[in-house]
């Protein structure tokens, strides 16, 4: 995103409503339009303005809380190309500690894609408390007729519907059959209203509602900070574990074939290395064990801070629990991609140790005292070398997209 326009005042668009509203409590929602450089501002404002007025009361009504939606700011886009709501992600979330809000939603007028690479109106990241929603699926034109207006009744009523799905899944519901609002979101051009959440997920957003504004934590040194994260990893261990598994972390390395070739492409060498044996034969499980455990933790850390994958980028005085699980779940998805890295290189090598060299080989080689060479010693060797290939895959490799680590750990692969 380039150049943020000025905010257009204060508070002028927050569409809240106090009826059944408990008083004193509201959740705050931080409002984001990020246009393309071609699109009417104007009629994005007023879209963005109809939506959370259309979907304000279903939220209220099921939560028993007052709901402010604040849209404060604009971000001009570079250009009309596709986008992946990760991208969204550092201004989203500086707005949201600046704010300060509760959650965000991104609306945006270019095409959003998924990590499965299909296109979708919108994704939610319950982590990251962030909604994306895009309005070029909900106007795309039709074989029987042109591109629908943002200001027609099918946009609009879908643009709520789906507005009001989004925020469910960042509150914590799941897709649910039978029709109401968490049923998988279809465009659906009869739409007139928007549908309510049925009575179990609304038992579930009420049960949760006291949890939805959350109190700001002073972040007074790095202790303090990393002490913040451990508690907050341990108050919500199922959120963390959830997001690990639809990541599928360890098959990350994959995705990043940089990473992989910076770790492999060595390894290759030093496999046929008398050395690379000499070292391996002669350590012990124990050290080999923790030096593959240190290396893997290390090449996370240090893609961590070099790659600048913290949230917020900016330094703020405080920080949420939600912010911080973000950052837990960011550094466990990076370790268990290295360990997925570390699994893919020993996996080669020890294809290589027991296909490719000749069964003598090794015991001939006049450096090594032993000339029985056993499985374990073999393995032992091959972790070596894997761990060498992470190492070096994290310094010189490094992620070429930080925007597909972060978009596997936060984002849901539908809407």
């Amino acid at each position: 995103m380039d150049s943020p326009e000025p905010p257009p005042g204060e508070d002028a668009d927050a569409a809240t409503t106090d009826g059944g509203a408990t008083a004193g409590e509201h959740v705050d929602v931080g409002v984001l339009i990020a246009h393309s450089p071609e699109a009417d501002t104007d009629d994005l404002r007023s879209f963005t303005g109809r939506m959370a007025t259309d979907a304000v009361d279903e939220l209220e009504t099921a939560t028993d809380t007052e709901w402010r939606f604040h849209t404060e700011e604009l971000a001009r886009l570079s250009d009309n190309d596709t986008r992946r709501p990760s991208e969204f992600l550092d201004r989203a979330t500086h707005r949201m500690v600046e704010g300060p809000y509760d959650l965000t939603v991104v609306v945006t007028d270019v095409p959003l894609l998924s990590n499965r690479q299909r296109f979708v109106p919108g994704l939610a990241s319950p982590l990251g408390r962030i909604a994306v929603v895009s309005t070029e699926i909900l106007q795309r034109a039709t074989r029987k007729g042109p591109a629908r207006p943002l200001d027609s009744p099918p946009v609009r009523w879908n643009a709520a519907t789906l507005l009001l799905h989004l925020v469910g899944h960042v509150l914590g519901a799941r897709h649910r059959d039978g029709g109401g609002v968490m049923a998988p979101f279809r465009f659906d051009p009869d739409r007139r209203g928007v549908p309510a959440f049925d009575a179990t997920v609304e038992r579930y957003l009420y049960r949760i509602r006291d949890r939805v504004p959350e109190e700001e934590v002073p972040t007074r040194g790095p202790l303090r900070r990393l002490g913040f994260y451990a508690v907050s990893a341990a108050r919500n261990p199922g959120q963390i574990l959830r997001a690990l598994v639809d990541s599928r972390a360890p098959l990350l390395p994959l995705s990043l074939p940089k990473l992989a070739t910076a770790a492999v492409t060595p390894t290759l060498v030093i496999v046929f290395s008398a050395e690379s044996w000499d070292v391996g034969f002669n350590m012990t499980d124990a050290t080999a064990a923790a030096f593959a455990v240190a290396s893997v933790v290390f090449a996370a850390l240090y893609l961590l801070f070099v790659q600048n994958l913290s949230f917020p980028r900016e330094r703020h005085r405080v920080i949420t629990e939600h912010t911080a699980l973000v950052n837990v779940t960011v550094f466990l998805v990076l370790l268990f991609a290295m360990v997925g890295l570390f699994a893919l290189v020993g996996a080669i090598i020890l294809t290589i140790e027991l296909l490719v060299f000749p069964q003598n080989l090794m015991s001939n080689w006049p450096s090594l005292e032993e000339p029985a060479v056993g499985i374990a010693d073999l393995v032992r060797t091959g972790a070596f070398i894997s761990t060498v290939g992470v190492l070096t895959g994290a310094l010189a490799g490094g992620l070429e997209s930080r925007t597909i680590l972060r978009h596997l750990a936060l984002f849901h692969d539908t809407p």
